[in-house]
């Protein structure tokens, strides 16, 4: 594949003798030079797919690679599979990320730094204060690229290509690519190649899934149930902040050793309840979606979806915690009686149906198959943007009211 023997002997010393589908096709091309859109499932080692031809391309020059990513939970991932690579062939890697400390960041820039994994956010932060240039990249990395337009960052990610040179190498990798992609690819990426190792909103082929029709009422005495039932580490994912508090004080009151992440725990406790769910002094972890993509542990027995998700694709991404590299797992998922056109969403995604499974201590639910209002919250995504006003064209005109004379 023409991976150099100071990358092949990491590998070797790490036990990672065969590549993936998606690595084994992106990698000569990555180390050729040429622009790539990679879709793949979630776990499948995009990671590397990108990272090893950006190292190797770099330790021949002497100019810089950016890697952009959604969030920060990521960003850490991204550096610590790449920091035993880009430290044997003498490349520096920095993390610019919100919530960390901007002077920390700052010094990390005056060791020149050859990779920069960043946040769009934050690395905006840098552009505008001057303290980063990118006039030297290369090699741009655009990971999760869906996930960072569904979050809003669209504006931030053209001021970073407003400061890349149009003369680069661009990595485009997701298990979703949605059209606003293939737009982006087409302004800025030179002639790319589109790798697709397993369709779009394919899931882990050793991820054994179940849905559980639940009221909303019940869903606590479901997941102290599953708990009790399964054992080892298991990713509990709600559809707020506020849900995820209250779902891991409720598993700490029943003894279960739980820690939360989400968008309103600081940089810090983020870190350390996802280092103690990794060590195993957690076995529950309760997040939101921002962690449906930036969670990287080996042996997570259980995933279990307390609320579904806003988007369909997220679904992809959050079961894709489990049954990585080639791991079984395991997925099951709550949805009340309301919830029938998100689970077709979801079904329709994936191309396929979802087993549904009725507990035995438990009463059985019906789906509503005509539900008279829909529960779920409107969507904060840009892609609601894109739906058609309720009255186009001219607007409705107010009922004029009269005074009975």
């Amino acid at each position: 594949m023409g991976v150099s023997a100071p990358l092949l002997k990491i590998l070797e010393t790490r036990g990672i003798k065969k590549p993936t589908p998606i690595q084994h096709q992106a990698i000569p091309l990555g180390l050729d030079g040429k622009d790539l859109i990679g879709i793949a499932q979630t776990g499948t080692g995009k990671t590397f797919a990108f990272g090893l031809p950006m190292l190797q391309r770099l330790a021949a020059g002497k100019k810089r690679g950016l890697v952009v990513l959604p969030t920060r939970e990521l960003a850490y991932q991204v550096e610590e599979a790449l920091k035993p690579f880009a430290s044997a062939l003498g490349i520096r890697t920095a993390v610019f990320v919100g919530g960390a400390s901007m002077n920390l960041q700052k010094k990390m820039l005056k060791q020149n730094p050859r990779i920069l994994i960043a946040t769009p956010g934050r690395l905006n932060d840098h552009l505008q204060q001057k303290t980063v240039t990118l006039n030297e990249v290369e090699i741009l990395v655009l990971d999760e690229a869906d996930r960072m337009l569904d979050m809003g960052f669209k504006p931030q990610i053209n001021k970073i290509l407003a400061h890349v040179p149009r003369k680069r190498q661009t990595l485009l990798f997701s298990a979703t690519m949605p059209q606003e992609i293939f737009t982006l690819a087409k302004n800025e990426m030179h002639m790319p190649l589109r790798i697709e190792v397993a369709p779009e909103g394919t899931t882990a082929a050793k991820v054994e899934q179940e849905l559980i029709i639940v009221r909303q009422q019940d869903k606590k005495t479901f997941l102290l149930t599953l708990l009790k039932e399964h054992e080892g580490q298991v990713l509990v994912f709600s559809r707020t902040k506020h849900g995820a508090k209250k779902i891991t004080r409720i598993l700490n009151d029943n003894r279960f050793r739980a820690a939360e992440i989400h968008g309103n725990r600081s940089l810090v406790q983020r870190r350390s309840a996802l280092e103690g769910f990794k060590r195993g002094t957690h076995r529950v972890l309760v997040a939101t979606d921002i962690a449906s993509r930036g969670i990287d542990v080996s042996d997570i027995a259980l995933v279990i979806n307390y609320d579904l998700p806003d988007d369909a694709a997220d679904y992809v991404h959050r079961i894709g915690r489990t049954g990585r590299a080639g791991r079984t797992g395991r997925a099951i998922s709550f949805a009340t009686p309301t919830q029938a056109s998100d689970i077709r969403d979801i079904e329709r995604l994936i191309r396929g149906s979802l087993p549904r499974r009725q507990h035995a201590s438990l009463p059985s639910v019906e789906m509503e198959k005509n539900p008279s209002k829909s529960k779920r919250p409107q969507r904060n995504f840009r892609r609601s943007s894109s739906r058609k006003p309720i009255h186009s064209g001219s607007q409705r005109k107010p009922r004029q009211k009269h005074r009975r004379r």
